[in-house]
């Protein structure tokens, strides 16, 4: 029985030992490629796009608000 739980044993730190060598490649993987993507970020940077606001937000919340109002009293009717 000894020899089998040794074998078992010697199995499991193997088995261990190769996930945790995936896990350390793909880590290192990982930085490397994040390392190579802000370098291509400082040469072609992205445009950024501004967007304005609507002064008129105040206005189409009111309008909403209505249009909320008016559906609840037509599902009310309903029943």
């Amino acid at each position: 029985m000894s020899e089998n739980l040794m074998i078992g044993l010697v199995l499991m730190v193997i088995g261990m030992g190769f996930v945790m060598l995936f896990l350390c490649i793909m880590i290192a993987a990982m930085f490397g490629m994040s390392a190579v993507v802000r370098y291509l970020n400082k040469i072609f940077p992205e445009k950024i796009e501004v967007v304005e606001k609507k002064k008129s937000a105040s206005k189409s919340a009111a309008k909403d608000d209505e249009a909320v109002a008016v559906a609840l009293a037509a599902i009310m009717s309903k029943r």
